[in-house]
């Protein structure tokens, strides 16, 4: 075949420079061609033999592909199933002479020496190929070698890629962050590509130690001399901590103390402010004027986990520097150092080390958002507080009549008392509504929402949205749901004033994340003192029982 097309080219070629054979020959000779017209017809020799020689290398793979496709096909229609190795902590390997789709191996290395229908893949691990591959060859912290055909892409991503005499690399040969070494016989048909960082990150062992001796097991940080970058990047973070302490003293100790008076609601603000950031961010990003504000939001978020994390430091620190009864030690920069020091070393411990380290940061971050709020509430409240009139003060002819005596001495009949309707403040007086009763005007709540969303919108996606906001609207103007008025139950603020539109927001967006934990949120209310769900503690509200006689709409 392919002899046949070469010569097709040649006699085209003949042709195209003018007339037949028999013709060029009964002609007299002309004068010799300029050299550049004969370089131009090498050239267009060269390229057709490179188009040949790809056109065969996909008439071969594809043939490769579908007597694979055909072998598996013949393996299910015989009740046969696909074998795939597979291994997570161990290594995984194919003996020559057998066959599988797959080679595949978690925190541990991929050998076949067998036919691979597919791919050979290590994470955390190296991957060899001294058998046929099927599509590619890739590690992840680790070094490939391969010594056979493959039929794609040959990867190493933090590794070097090593092919040996008999590879042959249908695809690319990519290594990032190593080296590639290839034998001089090897052939790769789809180019090479090595992505380095530069002479201050070198061949990247330094992130494979880390990688080996620190994540497979769990841990930020190891007692290895491998990692000692580690330890020098968080003794640095540690010293920022410090510093931060020295520097915002005052709003640390703020912080310090809404963690150690307030742990529950600073769990509960840790869990919301950590579900809702990426919400956030997303949200953001979508409107166009938003869009330029994401960067400064994320270096807010930044921030803001970064002081949290002083605050919690600070936090631990201080379990120990109270009992010293040293001066020196009161000062919160050497309890961040303290508790810094003893988080570190918890770092090293297997497993442990990763789970201290994400509770920590997440809820430092939740407690400074959780002070924010504090702070917000306190000053909206001696804006209030301020804006209030000054009381004032009953004439004495007024009080006279009010006493049952006119201006001039005669007798008046005493003033009504003003109808007995319950303000905010005695409305939070009132005793607290238990789990039932709030449960069964949250299910007529719910089938009221469910019977509007399937007549508006059947396939009930925006059930959940839709009952949120129900509950959001209801909440400000009135008080209370059409199952509260059922039930007489309403929803008022712990400090006593009017429910705004941030707090029933932030108590519709709360019941979320008291029902996510397998509604844990609402079932806490039977637990707590002041009879609060999740969303109640958030927001600052309760719902208490109010009297028959008493108005609610």
């Amino acid at each position: 075949m392919r002899r046949l097309l070469q010569s097709f080219f040649a006699i085209a070629v003949l042709a195209g420079l003018g007339g037949t054979p028999h013709a060029v020959a009964q002609e007299v000779p002309a004068p010799p061609s300029p050299p550049v017209e004969v370089e131009r017809n090498e050239d267009l020799e060269r390229g057709i033999q490179r188009e040949l020689e790809k056109a065969e290398r996909e008439i071969e793979r594809a043939q490769r592909a579908a007597e694979r496709a055909a072998d598996r096909a013949a393996r299910r229609m015989d009740g046969g199933k696909d074998r795939v190795i597979v291994n997570i902590g161990d290594n995984s390997s194919l003996v020559a002479g057998e066959y599988a789709d797959a080679v595949i191996s978690v925190f541990g290395s991929a050998t076949s020496a067998g036919e691979v229908g597919e791919a050979v893949v290590a994470i955390g691990g190296n991957a060899s190929a001294t058998g046929p591959v099927g599509e590619g060859v890739v590690a992840l912290f680790g070094n490939v070698y391969v010594d056979s055909e493959v039929g794609q892409d040959v990867v190493a991503i933090f590794g070097n890629v090593q092919l040996g005499p008999h590879a042959i690399v249908n695809g690319e040969t990519v290594s990032v962050g190593g080296a590639i070494t290839r034998d001089p016989a090897s052939k790769v048909h789809g180019g090479q590509q090595q992505i380095a960082f530069g002479k201050s990150f070198g061949d990247m062992k330094w992130l494979r130690a880390w990688f080996e001796n620190c994540l497979l097991y769990g841990r930020p940080l190891a007692f290895d001399s491998s990692v000692t970058w580690a330890w020098w990047l968080a003794f640095g973070f540690l010293g920022l901590y410090v510093l931060l302490a020295v520097m915002f003293d005052g709003t640390v100790q703020r912080c310090v103390n809404t963690l150690e008076e307030r742990p529950g609601e600073s769990t509960i603000a840790t869990i919301l402010a950590v579900l809702l950031s990426p919400i956030l961010i997303i949200l953001t990003l979508i409107t166009v004027i938003g869009a330029a504000l994401v960067p400064f939001l994320v270096l807010g978020l930044f921030c803001a986990a970064v002081f949290g994390k002083t605050v919690v430091l600070a936090a631990i620190g201080r379990r120990i520097t109270r009992f010293t009864g040293i001066d020196a030690f009161g000062h919160l920069a050497v309890a961040t150092l303290i508790g810094g020091l003893i988080v570190l070393l918890l770092y090293t411990v297997p497993v442990i080390g990763f789970i201290v380290s994400n509770i920590v940061g997440a809820l430092g971050f939740g407690v400074v958002v959780y002070t924010l709020l504090l702070a917000q509430r306190s000053r909206s409240a001696a804006a209030a507080a301020a804006a209030s009139p000054a009381p004032v003060t009953a004439a004495p002819d007024a009080t006279i009549e009010s006493a049952g005596l006119a201006g001039d001495g005669s007798t008046v009949p005493p003033l009504s008392p003003p109808p007995a309707t319950p303000s905010n403040i005695e409305l939070n007086t009132l005793p607290r509504a238990g789990f039932w009763i709030r449960m069964g005007a949250l299910a007529l709540d719910t089938l009221i929402v469910a019977i509007v969303v399937n007549w508006l919108e059947p396939t009930g996606h925006l059930f959940l949205v839709a009952l949120a906001g129900y509950g959001a609207l209801m909440w400000k103007l009135k008080g209370t749901t059409i199952g509260g008025i059922v039930c007489n139950l309403r929803v008022v603020r712990t400090d006593g004033r009017d429910i705004e539109w941030e707090t029933a927001i932030v108590r519709a967006l709360g019941c979320f994340l008291s029902l996510i934990p397998a509604g844990l949120g609402f079932i806490w209310m039977v637990f707590d003192n002041g009879r609060q769900t999740w969303h109640d503690k958030i927001a600052g509200t309760v719902v208490v029982r109010v009297p028959k006689n008493t108005p609610l709409v």
